[in-house]
């Protein structure tokens, strides 16, 4: 499963980089998320509930920072343990490209579900995750224009 997309942010790119850097932020975005935690500069430890049609399943699992160029790109890669629901597994490229006042995050992301959540169907899943994503850049831009707006 691989999808792009892009989101216009009216916010400065530091702010925006800083928003992607930020647990709180992050934790408010990610659909299902229940918790993240810093364990480290560049890795996260994340508990995230997700719904693909009948089937529910909880991931404990790492998200890992890489190719960080800050305050421009990085690439975040995932992976946990859904137990008897299968795993899931991906990553994204995060480029955040200054626009005047503006900045235009830019990303292409690629997952992966093996075991049972493999057997619903790429179909399926390629809509649910494309839902995921969009939501969670939704959510986003909403978290950092609100955030710039606070001051």
């Amino acid at each position: 499963m691989d999808f792009t997309g892009e989101e216009c942010i009216a916010a400065p790119r530091d702010v925006v980089w800083a928003a992607l850097n930020d647990p709180e932020i992050m934790r408010g975005c990610i659909p299902g998320c229940q918790s993240i935690e810093r364990l480290s500069p560049d890795v996260f430890e994340a508990t995230i509930k997700v719904r693909f049609s009948l089937l529910s399943a909880t991931f404990h699992g790492l998200l890992t920072l890489s190719n960080v160029d800050a305050p421009k790109s990085y690439t975040l890669s995932a992976e946990g343990k859904g137990g008897l629901a299968g795993f899931a597994r991906g990553s994204a490229d995060i480029v955040l490209e200054e626009r005047g006042a503006e900045t235009i995050l830019h990303y292409r992301s690629k997952a992966e579900l093996g075991g049972r959540l493999a057997q619903l169907g790429a179909r399926l899943l390629d809509s649910t995750s494309q839902k995921l994503a969009e939501g969670f850049f939704s959510d986003f831009n909403t978290a950092v224009v609100a955030k710039v707006a606070a001051g």
